[in-house]
């Protein structure tokens, strides 16, 4: 997941991998049968460790719905430093159907646990979807936004954001 955060998709080949982790082709395909086989690997780590384990230690942490959520923004950037993996995957995904699925399933899951936030606060179904979309909106989307705010931190604006939504 290393090599592909710092080098994008180009640094996911065996070549390079095996290089950069001292060992020969051969040595890689010990590990991996094929590229495939580390693709699979590397979207199984990225799904668990950025999608089920933050949501096993925000359903952990606390009980209130606004409390998860607030905690779900807390803990889903810095999910082990994996954002930068998350971006490279979605550029990938745009050419690889494998790496698609796998996103979708992602997002999916992502949103539904979203909606069952919001759900516990909010009884318009439509105010529910319109909550979870514009909540993985600014997740996602504030990482491509290099926008100023004035006098406010990127932090600030971030955390009035949040606000808006659990009110």
């Amino acid at each position: 997941m290393r090599a592909l955060a710092a080098g994008g998709p180009d640094a996911v080949r065996v070549e390079s991998l095996a290089k950069d982790l001292g060992v020969s082709k051969g040595g890689f395909y010990w590990h991996f049968d094929d590229r495939a086989a580390l693709v699979a690997e590397t979207l199984d780590a990225w799904e668990k460790t950025g999608t089920e384990d933050v949501i096993a230690t925000v359903d952990a942490d606390v009980a209130d719905p606004r409390a998860k959520l607030r905690r779900l923004f807390e803990l889903a950037p810095s999910a082990k430093g994996l954002f930068a993996v998350e971006l490279a995957l979605r550029d990938v995904s745009r050419r690889d159907p494998t790496v698609a699925r796998r996103l979708r399933r992602v997002d999916r899951r992502r949103t539904e646990y979203l909606r069952s936030l919001f759900a516990e606060f909010c009884v318009d179904e439509d105010e529910v979807e319109a909550r979870a979309m514009l909540a993985y909106s600014l997740f996602i989307g504030s990482y491509f936004v290099s926008a100023q705010h004035g006098k406010r931190s990127r932090a600030r604006v971030m955390q009035l954001a949040i606000d808006r939504l659990l009110e």
